[in-house]
């Protein structure tokens, strides 16, 4: 899942920009942030030592333990102007942070990682029983060098279900009966409603509910001439088009499906008809191994752009579609080289796809369901239609990258190298796919780490 991003990257002639003294100021202020930012998690770190310390002088522990951690916590959070509950929620982070993941914080101390690393290790390392905790650290650290915070999550949560002594499909099905929906009330007369469900499920019903939005916004369209193509009167003429932002129209389409069962903004709804939002159905792009689809082993899929799901759902989501496509990976890059399709027109999008998996700007995590295909070349300017002259781009850098002076090329194999208007250089490798696991017999525990010398390239496919 993750890609290479060459952080330091190189530059081209930073005076010939009028930029270059206030990047010049930033990258300065950089340094300043890091320095201090390390400096406050020692810090908050010893705080939380020297509370304990003083606490368990006379063997007191329990209550009055966290008694004097919360004394402290207080005292520093008037310092800081802070709340007590948050500066306590920071020194717990810290303790846990330097003490329970050393390698970690020395890498970020090193500046081999960002801040943003360390706190997404020590999210997906919640659940890593200690005694195979330095065995994830280790291999975490390799990922995070190598990629931005924002997309190494899942290559990070693929890595701590293989390390995991439990198999995922059991803890998933502990996880699942824990299932619930939550409501947290805010202010100005609003509250979150939260809903911890399998992620297959999370991520469909978001996708639909877009589906949903956009239809809405489309029907609104149409109906400000007047009927629809069913004749149905889809709104006054000359009423303006739904102004509504995406987050707005899944919020509401959320609340009318769960208490009205449609959306209210609908002309097309019913059961007599054909099409309308009733008929959309979601989609959840999911990768996975041939030998967890055939059933030899239990490790996780991966919903593409959401996270990982366990064996059984892929499994059962696998038998509910009509086509699905068997990718063949190069031994070597690891990138699809061949699709079983018979079009290929369509097999190109799919191979596509697949290899991308995301917007190939370099820290953007879009999802390619959700991308256009560009041409790096101008079609305009002789660019063919070839994969290697082919990318998925969200629409925000699709449009940056045709007015603005960023530049990008494909090296082959799918790998992009990007150009700043600085010529900074950075290097897209081709994603690699979170679920490429060996032989049940080489992996007791799981699959071995991203990169190991034991993986070797599976069938991976993708519905």
């Amino acid at each position: 899942m993750a890609s290479n991003w060459d952080w330091g990257g190189t530059f081209g002639q930073p005076d010939m920009t009028p930029h270059a003294p206030a990047l010049s100021a930033f990258t300065e202020a950089l340094d300043l942030f890091h320095a201090g930012d390390v400096a406050r998690m020692r810090a908050l770190a010893g705080l939380g030592r020297s509370a304990l310390r003083e606490a368990r002088r006379d063997g007191v522990r329990g209550m009055a333990s966290d008694m004097e951690l919360r004394s402290v916590a207080a005292e520093a959070a008037g310092m800081a102007r802070l709340t007590d509950r948050r500066l306590q929620g920071e020194i717990d982070h810290a303790m846990t942070v330097v003490d329970d993941y050393p390698a970690v914080f020395e890498a970020w101390v090193e500046r081999r990682i960002e801040r943003g690393h360390v706190d997404v290790v020590v999210r997906v390392g919640t659940g890593v029983p200690a005694e195979v905790r330095g065995e994830f650290e280790a291999a975490a650290i390799g990922v995070c060098e190598r990629d931005v915070p924002s997309r190494v999550r899942g290559e990070l949560e693929a890595l701590a279900a293989g390390v995991h002594p439990q198999d995922f499909t059991e803890r998933h099905k502990t996880a699942a009966a824990e299932r619930c929906v939550r409501v947290f009330h805010g202010t100005d007369g609003m509250s979150n409603l939260v809903a911890n469900l399998p992620t297959a499920i999370a991520a469909g019903m978001l996708d639909r509910l877009t589906q949903m939005g956009q239809s809405v916004k489309g029907a609104r369209v149409a109906g400000a001439g007047g009927a629809d193509a069913a004749g149905v009167d889809a709104g006054v003429e000359g009423e303006p088009a739904d102004t509504r932002t995406m987050d707005q129209l899944r919020a509401d389409i959320l609340g009318d499906l769960v208490l009205g069962g449609a959306p209210v903004v609908d002309p097309t709804y019913g059961a007599d008809r054909a099409g309308g939002l009733g008929a959309i159905r979601a989609r959840v792009q999911v990768a996975v191994t041939a030998e967890t689809l055939t059933g030899r082993d239990e490790n996780p899929a991966e919903a593409v752009g959401a996270g990982l799901i366990d064996a059984e759902t892929a499994r059962q989501l696998a038998g509910q579609v009509s086509e699905w496509d068997r990718l063949f990976i190069d031994p070597v890059t690891r990138t699809p080289v061949e699709i079983d399709t018979y079009r290929p027109t369509v097999a190109m999008k799919k191979l596509l796809m697949a290899r991308d998996q995301h917007c190939r700007f370099p820290g953007c995590r879009r999802a390619a369901i959700r991308c256009e295909l560009d041409h790096t070349i101008d079609y305009a300017l002789g660019g063919h239609t070839h994969i290697n002259n082919l990318a998925h781009l969200c629409q925000r850098h699709h449009s940056m990258k045709q007015f603005t002076k960023w530049e990008v090329r494909q090296l082959g194999g799918g790998v992009l190298e990007w150009t700043s208007p600085l010529g900074r250089i950075y290097r897209e490798d081709v994603p690699i796919p979170a679920v490429c696991f060996a032989p049940a017999a080489s992996t007791p525990r799981g699959s071995p780490p991203i990169g190991s010398p034991h993986r070797r390239p599976p069938d991976r496919a993708p519905f």
